[in-house]
């Protein structure tokens, strides 16, 4: 039976597009850039300076569309842009991952730039891909859909995943190193790859939930940014979510980016290293399935603390690994970080969207969600910088692990704050505004 049977044309098509951009997130975020750039691009420079670089690139991608996704997302909550916002960016994700593969060796500041558009574009996308939520499912599906759109993605990628992997083996001994004609190649099937699972989105889904046409859009979408700001006293439960948003966020996503190039630091492998974040894709998938389900009978909340809670665990884990001597504990020690890193990735990031999706104004998602991605995004500056200052200063990357687990307290806190105070009880900005 189809493993989407159950769910409609639109549901199916949303939920596809995550198989797609999940292959970028997997091959290129987090498999081969960090150790292409540690390997190849900057083998001239110190462990921890060359880990800070790539620390400072993946915070700048998140200030610029941090600065953008206000604006964006109130545009896009016109009639019928949701879609158009989501193809430019989507272009621009999927050019910029074909341009990986011109720089050559040395090359590490065009490198650089040309993943920071990569990653921009494939963030851009998820903006109005997240705000789709509201559009193509009901609320009481929301949890469930959300969570599928993840699980399905982590499984779904580890089909190129694979392919890339196979191609990396018969190119040479990745002992030494990953063989650089692999990387490009893989980097073009990234792209061919993320392109066909977005064919269905790009066909089938429909804006339902819009704010009516405006003669001067640009002037009326700042002008309903700035008033939700204002008025952001009024709805303290959906703000003070987004705070403790940022800051739990912030540390499962600098976990996830700067996994590699920590994991390189201390001396792992490029293919143990890969053979992990395979395993990783694989467990992800039905734990994502599961935080869905437990959901139901536990509460989203619950979920979501459970989650916190045990990425907190996996940050002191991280601190402590480099000072294990013996090579077979430091092993195994790594490898039940991995796994619990794939017990909770999908779940907490799952829960989180459609959590805030039952918060939110149907008709006002794409600005919301550019909202939830300013959060978002600009926690994901904050954490690699965070990490990536700290383990400068101190010539260590684990000091700078450690440096994330306040994070994970201060989002537990708010979180739990935010749940105590009543839902909503009007929609958020009421329509005196237009």
């Amino acid at each position: 039976m189809s493993p989407f049977r159950s769910l409609t044309r639109e549901e199916w098509s949303w939920a596809l597009y995550d198989v797609g951009n999940s292959a970028f997130v997997l091959v290129v975020v987090t498999a081969l850039m960090p150790l292409y750039f540690k390997d190849l691009a900057t083998a001239s420079l110190p462990a921890a300076t060359s880990t800070a670089y790539w620390a400072y690139t993946n915070g700048a991608s998140s200030l610029v569309l941090a600065l953008l996704a206000p604006l964006l997302g109130a545009l896009a909550d016109y009639p019928g842009r949701k879609k158009f916002y989501f193809a430019v960016f989507l272009l621009l994700g999927l050019c910029a991952t074909l341009a990986l593969t011109i720089p050559g060796q040395g090359q590490w500041l065009l490198t650089l730039v040309l993943f920071l558009c990569a990653r921009l574009g494939w963030a851009g996308a998820n903006i109005f891909y997240d705000a789709f939520l509201v559009d193509v499912t009901s609320s009481s599906r929301m949890d469930s859909l959300s969570a599928q759109g993840y699980a399905w993605g982590y499984i779904g990628s580890v089909i190129p995943f694979l392919a890339i992997l196979a191609l990396l083996v018969s190119s040479g001994d990745l002992s030494r190193g990953l063989p650089t004609q692999a990387v490009k190649i893989s980097f073009l099937l990234v792209a061919l790859w993320w392109c066909l699972f977005s064919i269905p989105a790009m066909r089938h889904l429909q804006q339902r939930h819009a704010q009516p046409k405006s003669a001067a859009p640009i002037r009326d979408s700042l002008r309903r940014v700035s008033a939700m700001l204002v008025e952001a006293r009024q709805h303290p439960k959906v703000f003070l979510f987004l705070l403790a948003y940022f800051f739990y966020i912030d540390g499962v996503d600098t976990i996830i980016s700067m996994a590699g190039v920590y994991g390189r630091d201390l001396g792992f492998s490029s293919a143990t290293l890969i053979v992990v974040l395979l395993v990783i894709q694989i467990v992800a998938f039905p734990c994502t399935l599961a935080y869905a389900h437990l959901a139901g009978r536990f509460t989203s909340l619950n979920l979501l603390l459970a989650g916190i809670g045990i990425y907190g665990c996996i940050t002191l884990l991280g601190f402590l690994l480099p000072a294990i001597s013996h090579a077979g504990l430091k092993t195994a020690c790594f490898w039940l970080i991995a796994l619990l890193v794939a017990s909770s990735m999908g779940g907490i990031q799952a829960l989180s969207r459609s959590y805030y999706s039952r918060l939110i104004p149907k008709e006002k998602s794409a600005q919301f969600f550019g909202i939830y991605n300013i959060f978002g995004k600009f926690a994901a500056i904050f954490g690699p910088f965070l990490l990536g200052l700290t383990g400068q200063i101190t010539g260590d990357s684990r000091w700078g692990v450690l440096s994330l687990l306040p994070l994970f307290l201060l989002g537990a806190f708010f979180l739990v704050r935010a749940h105590q105070l009543p839902d909503p009880a009007q929609p958020i900005l009421s329509n005196h505004e237009e």
